[in-house]
Formats: structure tokens, C-alpha cells, sequence
């Protein structure tokens, strides 16, 4: 797996994570479009990480 990949994953849960933590203090205007943002990166990933996984499995 590649190291852009493991970043981008990393990157997608930590900011799912912070926006589950301070979703008290963010802005009403905020919170739709970063919670939308961030379950988008994160569909990404999980899609990223099944490529991964079959390409890595087909190759060897």
C-alpha cells in the first residue's frame, strides 16, 4: 500500500474524529458541509483501502 494512501487514510479518520469531538463548538452553519466532507474522504478511503487489498491479492 502506498504511502499516499496510508496518508489520506489516517488524515480522513482523524478529521471524522476531531468533528465528532468538538461537535458541540463548531458553528450550525459549519457542521453540514465538514460532516459531509469528511464522509466523503472516508468512503474514499474505505474504496482506496479495497483497491489496496484486491490489487495487492491479484498480484501475488
Amino acid at each position: 500500500m502506498s504511502t499516499t494512501i496510508v496518508t489520506f487514510i489516517i488524515l480522513s479518520f482523524s478529521l471524522a474524529l476531531v468533528l465528532i469531538m468538538k461537535k458541540d463548538s463548531l458553528p450550525a452553519g459549519v457542521k453540514r458541509p465538514l460532516a459531509i466532507i469528511a464522509l466523503v474522504m472516508i468512503t474514499f478511503s474505505f474504496v482506496l483501502l479495497l483497491y489496496s487489498l484486491f490489487h495487492a491479492g491479484a498480484a501475488g
